[in-house]
This record gives C-alpha cells, structure tokens and sequence, in this order.
C-alpha cells in the first residue's frame, strides 16, 4: 500500500516531440530511489501509452518500447515497496477511467490511512487491481471528478482526506499535473529546458536531459502544465508548518541534488564536520560506509585533519540493505555488497562514518568484515541522531521492535554492533546542518513526534509493513 519512489513528468510544446526518452532518462538517474520496477505513460493527444515492467530502468525500456510511448507529455515512476508486493500489479503509473478520458497517477510516499479510504470504497462498490495507496488516491480523484468536473478542484477535495505524504505526477488526458503534499514531506522540483517544462522528485533528474533547474514545487501547490503553466493551492489550516523530510538529506537523495532549495552534498560536508567537532576521535584514517556517507567522512577528514581513505569497495549492483525484506538477505547482502581492502586495514585505527543505524545488523556485520580484515580500532560516527520511531512517511526502515536504539541507550548499542567508540549527530547539530528551521522538518523517526496524526489503527498498519 505504500511506496518510497521516484517520479518524473514531463511536457513539450512541440506537439511532434516524442517526451519518453527524457523520462527514461530522469527515471535512470532517480534508480536510487527504487529498483523494483519502473513504468512511462504518455499520451499522443489521441490516446494513452503505458508499459510497466519489474526490475531496474535498463532492463524494463528499450528503443522499441519507447519509441511505442509516442507523445509530448508524459509522467514515470520507479518502485520500491514497503506492503505492496513486489509485483506487476503494483508498479506504476497506475491507469484509471473517469468520465472524460483516462488519468495516471505517479506516486511518492505514504497515505497513513488508505487502509480506512480503500475500505470505504470497497464498500461503494470499487474493485482493486492492486494493493497500493496511489490506487486508493486514483479512485478518489476520479470520484470526485464526477461532481465537480474539475479536476484542479477534486485534488483539493481529495487531499483533505489524506493523511500522509504525497508527491504527484498525473497525467490527465493530455495534461501533465503536479501536486505535493500541504506540508512538503516528499521532495518535487520544477525544472525547463526549450520549451519543455520537467518535475521530478530529485533535481538530478534534470542534469541528464539538459534542463534547468527554476524551483521547488511549493508544499500544497497544484501545477497545471500544458502550454502554460498555472497554479493553484491547496487550502491548509492556519499555522500549518511545513515538514521536510530529514532523511532525504542525511541519506537517501542523491549528493548532486538539490532539495528545497538545499544543496544535499553541502549538507553531508557540514554533517562531517558537526560529526568531529561533537565526537573527535585520534585513528590513523577516515573511510565512510559507502556509498552514501562518503561526503560526511570527508567532511570529517577536512575538519579533523586525519587523512580519509577507502577500506571498503561496493558492489553498487546490490540494492540497498535495510529496504531488502527479509533479515537473513540483509546480513548475506553486506558480504555481497561490502568487500574490504585489508592492506589499507590491517593494524589501523579507522573511524568509519555512516548515515544511520536502523536495526544494528548490518552495522554489525559489516563491524566483523573489518575486524577480520584486521582492523584495531573502529570508531563508528553517525551523521544522524538515534533512529527511535518508524517512518510512516514512505520509508520503510523497520517496524518500532526492530530499531536498536527504541529501546537501547548508545553505550548498550555499541556494545552490541561491538565498535570501541560509537557518536551520533545531535537532532540540533543535524538542524543546522540542514539549514531548514526545525519546525519545518520531519523528525519523526528521531523524536517520535510526527507532523501529521496518525490513525488510531497505527499498529496494524505498521505491522503490515516489512
């Protein structure tokens, strides 16, 4: 029912030009964000194409099926699932009817309480095809078209029965719309290149295609993009604060991307640089975990001195460890995924730099790696601070028993993962290492205190998550 994904969507004023290969494009570069499946819909200006497939970008598209997805506006969208299963049926964009056509709806994020919305709907007669929370948004909106057909207005009427995050790529007929969440929580950028008018969830989606970036999506706005673009906003209640999510910064945006105005490899130096000046430390070398701490350790490096280095080579075609679904695949993944170099190990003090702990294991594990590969000291820093609370936002780290530190103090937590010192980035440090006012983050995970309320099911809901 939810996902943690990638969107992109695009439209051309040149009615002739065929927009899917800047799609396959931007979907290439936002892989990070999901491996599971990848799909395109566009549309002609006489009918819808879609073709979805598991598996990665490269292996789904080819030149034969793109060129099949013929159009100058288009919408894309790559998995990965945290309920839903990792199936056809729940790929992406999903494809629905309403009164004046066809929509498709491209989804990031999570809606806290579409286990409640799908009932009510199964209950007014609404047949599933799949177990996702965008299909419970596409039979929202297409309901809601049928009394105001307007469809700008049913996204309004929509999202107040939301509870969660979303960042929205739709194609309606022949236009391309765009919605993000009224607090902001997912990431969705505006960006143009000749006539062409691009979104996507991460700015580097734009690198590749040659467009640039013009801003952020603002949270709660409504973009209708043909050969103009117009806007519109969703109402919020009075003080509602944004909530960027955290997480996108620490680890899981690209380090070339720009998020709500933030440069993302800025903020890892900075982290790097918090992470010496709250827990120095004497070694002989910094290397991070790669690939995603490699900027905070060297943030670490410049600012202690100590030389950074590499002790650890990834198999970059391995997903990413705490999205795999089972424990017994995470700790056989970090021997596939992590290879040391022991000559740069063996007899060294190392502080090894990592974005987060989350269950323990893979840290662990990768602690016995190199301590078999002959290391004397690891010195284990953090660039966030304890991860105490699920995410129910769209990133599915672990359910509340999982996480090692919801019930371990740090000592107890490095004792465990077996590391002779172990510091993590203070909640007021990451803040301003972000440079976005606390009150405008999600902290979730790390405070226990969410920027939405949550159901009175929240139990259930989390236990159907992996």
């Amino acid at each position: 029912m939810q996902d943690k994904c990638g969107i992109v969507g695009a439209y051309s004023k040149n009615k002739s030009h065929n927009i899917s290969r800047e799609i396959y494009y931007g979907l290439y570069a936002l892989q990070h964000r999901g491996q599971e499946s990848a799909g395109i819909s566009a549309h002609n200006g006489s009918e819808m194409r879609t073709y979805r497939g598991m598996g990665l970008v490269c292996d789904v598209f080819n030149n034969g099926n793109l060129v099949g997805l013929d159009g100058n506006v288009g919408i894309g969208h790559v998995r990965y699932s945290t309920t839903g299963k990792s199936q056809i049926q729940n790929s992406q964009p999903f494809i629905g009817k309403f009164d004046l056509g066809t929509i498709a709806i491209a989804h990031n994020g999570d809606i806290i309480n579409s286990m409640e919305l799908r009932h009510e709907l199964e209950k007014e007669g609404i047949i599933f095809q799949s177990s996702t929370d965008s299909e419970v948004i596409c039979h929202l909106l297409t309901r809601e078209y049928s009394h105001t057909q307007n469809m700008a207005e049913s996204i309004k009427r929509v999202s107040k029965k939301l509870i969660g995050s979303y960042s929205l790529v739709l194609l309606v007929n022949d236009d391309l719309m765009v919605v993000r969440d009224p607090i902001g929580i997912k990431p969705l950028a505006l960006g143009q290149r000749e006539g062409t008018t691009i979104v996507a969830s991460e700015s580097v989606a734009f690198d590749v295609v040659g467009a640039e970036y013009v801003r952020d999506v603002e949270p709660g706005e409504i973009l209708v993009i043909n050969d103009e673009i117009n806007s519109f906003k969703i109402p919020q209640n009075p003080g509602t604060s944004k909530a960027h999510c955290m997480f996108e910064y620490v680890y899981f945006a690209r380090p070339d991307s720009i998020l709500d105005g933030k440069i993302v490899y800025n903020v890892r130096l900075n982290i790097g640089h918090a992470l010496y000046r709250e827990h120095p430390v004497y070694a002989d070398v910094v290397m991070p975990v790669p690939d995603s701490a490699i900027t905070a350790a060297i943030g670490y490096s410049r600012a202690s001195g100590i030389s950074y280095g590499e002790g650890l080579i990834k198999n970059r075609y391995i997903g990413r460890t705490f999205i795999m679904p089972t424990q017994e695949e995470r700790e056989t993944s970090v021997k596939l995924k992590m290879n040391p170099i022991k000559s740069e190990l063996e007899g060294k003090r190392i502080v090894l730099v990592d974005d987060s702990i989350v269950r323990g294991t893979t840290s662990k594990a990768l602690v016995n790696v190199l301590r078999d590969a002959g290391v004397e000291e690891i010195h284990l820093r953090i660039g966030s601070p304890p991860i105490i609370s699920p995410c129910y936002y769209g990133i599915a780290m672990a359910t509340r028993k999982e996480l090692i530190a919801s019930d371990k103090e740090v000592e107890k937590i490095r004792q465990t993962i077996g590391v002779d010192s172990l510091g993590y980035l203070s909640t007021e440090s990451l803040v301003e290492c972000i440079g976005i006012k606390k009150n405008e983050l999600c902290l979730g995970c790390i405070t226990g205190e969410y920027p939405t309320e949550l159901p009175a099911d929240i139990e259930k809901y989390e236990s159907c998550r992996c």
